[in-house]
């Protein structure tokens, strides 16, 4: 998933050698705090730099400004979770569709629980931030996994996969961002997650062939 970003938003530079790489891994984990501690509001290139240990010129060169940050931020955790559920759903091919959505439900939310504040941050940094090519990008990747991996199920089948899986991941990952913006309690999200794949598994159950 290599969308293409708005110019204004398109990184300066593309690191080419490890010791760049490990640069650029440091800017972004100092990015995440920042928005993590301080909010989108508060978030500056010199910050970052700042935090991440390295010189405003050296950032620079990977980005001019905070926006073209966010951008190359939130692409790189959308590629991140796009091959995870792609994983997960290559893995669960020829499973029975209970299985396959519990696989996909439990991927994906334990992607964004891992680092919950970082998620909540992610967010809220996109708010203003001109991403519909990431975001479609995203969807394309995931959508063709689990649509394969659906039409693979031994005890289902579908007459409209396409809009069938569309359902599946527009509930599945509503109810996550909900949980998110809820701010829900462990045990009420553990609740919630436990029922969201009873609700899929009936939905797909009713529907079936």
């Amino acid at each position: 998933m290599v969308p293409d970003a708005p110019k204004h938003l398109t990184p300066r530079k593309k690191p080419r050698q490890a010791r760049a790489a490990a640069t650029l891994d440091a800017i972004f984990e100092a990015t995440l705090q920042v928005l993590v501690a301080e909010g989108p509001e508060h978030l500056t290139t010199t910050r970052v730099a700042e935090r991440a240990g390295v010189s405003v010129g050296t950032m620079y060169q990977y980005f001019p400004h905070k926006q073209g940050l966010l951008y190359a931020l939130n692409e790189r955790y959308l590629l991140a979770l796009a091959e995870r559920v792609e994983a997960q759903a290559l893995a669960c091919h020829g499973a029975p569709i209970a299985k396959m959505v519990e696989s996909i439900v439990k991927t994906y939310w334990a992607a964004k629980m891992e680092r919950p504040e970082v998620t909540r941050a992610l967010y809220r940094s996109v708010v203003e931030l001109d991403n519909d090519a990431l975001i479609e990008a995203f969807a394309r990747r995931v959508d063709t996994a689990t649509e394969a991996m659906l039409t693979t199920a031994p005890d289902a089948k579908f007459a409209d996969p396409r809009t069938v899986n569309l359902t599946l991941l527009t509930t599945i990952f509503g109810a996550v961002r909900n949980v998110f913006e809820r701010d829900l309690p462990a045990s009420e999200a553990h609740a919630v997650q436990h029922q969201l794949i009873l609700m899929c598994v009936a939905y797909l159950t009713a529907i079936k062939s």
